[in-house]
């Protein structure tokens, strides 16, 4: 699998425990055990981790914070929602951030349902939602990138805008990457245009790269004048010692999901997106597919990256990786439950084959 290929995990970012069956209860969202997982994916061979958002759940950009100024190398994936933050607001905070932790922040843009209303926003229909991304998106790249930014928009306006302290580029790398999901048209015009990586969740060999292709096309066909846009995959690596013990953990693991009909599998109590609609149909096509790619979880409640699993020894799922990677993923964004546990057996059994 080529060097540039990126590896991360998941850190669970709730105010209750038990997310996705994890057993742990006592503090489990407490700065000293959440210190514990991002230590524990430096000392394991991983670049970082994703901390998710929502309303009603820990503030994401707070708790990154505090986990990059505990660690030296940890890169967080800070999920962020236009509405909640301000473009010239996010655009500052993480040019602060990513200055005090010498390069070390990557930001994913949301725009799923949430509880909008709690927060003052307002979003009105899908294509709103979208449009407002597409410029929330464009808006933070010029200020991170330009001097004396003046904008006025259909969303935003800015007048005169100077971000200090500058975004210092690295390389390649001009500022933080900006990953974005999303499976709906308008999604992908967006992701098309405005994206730096684009998540997908565990679908099908043949439906990711079919996606890439769309996307790829829709890139040239809406004139994007960005760099190439990069993949990425956001899915549950179940790993065991064997294939046999895999299995049987994975099917034991979706009896008990099945007795609590998913309650904390998902992280917001919102409308079906067309991703996750995407998702839950795979079950029809079967409860295994590819070689390995487990449907069964949607079925009894899985939701999200906990939709679909990769289940097997890590021989297998580093197989199923790196045909992923051959069809051009090179963002990975990997878990499973216990989640501290899994950070170090999947660091040292799977990533050393990858």
């Amino acid at each position: 699998m080529s060097s540039t290929s990126e590896f991360l995990w998941y850190i669970p970012n709730q105010v209750n425990p038990g997310h996705r069956g994890d057993p742990t209860v006592d503090n489990h969202n407490s700065l000293d055990r959440l210190t514990e997982h991002a230590r524990a994916l430096e000392d394991n061979g991983w670049k970082g981790a994703l901390i998710g958002t929502g309303w009603g759940r820990p503030d994401t950009f707070t708790l990154a914070t505090a986990l990059a100024a505990r660690t030296t190398t940890f890169e967080p994936l800070i999920a962020i929602r236009p509405g909640y933050w301000r473009p010239a607001h996010l655009a500052s905070a993480v040019a602060t951030l990513d200055h005090l932790t010498g390069g070390r922040v990557r930001i994913n843009i949301v725009s799923g349902k949430d509880n909008l209303a709690a927060y003052g926003d307002s979003e009105g229909d899908q294509d709103h939602r979208y449009d407002r991304t597409r410029e929330f998106l464009r808006l933070v790249r010029r200020l991170w990138t330009e001097e004396s930014v003046t904008y006025e928009g259909e969303h935003f306006r800015v007048a005169g805008s100077t971000v200090e302290p500058r975004i210092q580029p690295r390389g390649e790398r001009r500022h933080p990457k900006l990953y974005f999901g999303g499976a709906s048209e308008a999604a992908e015009r967006v992701a098309a245009t405005d994206a730096d990586v684009q998540l997908f969740w565990g679908e099908p060999l043949e439906g990711i790269r079919v996606r890439i292709e769309r996307l790829k096309q829709l890139s040239r066909d809406l004139d994007r004048d960005l760099p190439p846009l990069e993949f990425g995959l956001r899915v549950t690596t179940l790993v065991r010692d064997t294939t046999e013990q895999a299995w049987a953990d994975a099917q034991a693991k979706v009896a008990e999901l099945a007795k609590t009909s998913g309650a904390g599998w998902h992280d917001h109590k919102e409308e079906v997106s067309v991703g996750q609609q995407r998702l839950l149909d795979l079950y029809g096509r079967g409860e295994v597919l590819d070689d390995n790619l487990y449907t069964t979880p949607g079925r009894y409640g899985g939701g999200g990256a906990g939709t679909t699993w990769l289940v097997g020894s890590a021989e297998d799922v580093a197989r199923s990786l790196k045909k992923y990677r051959d069809l051009g993923i090179t963002h990975f964004v990997l878990s499973d439950t216990p989640y501290l546990s899994e950070i170090r057996r999947q660091g040292q059994q799977l990533l050393p084959l990858l």
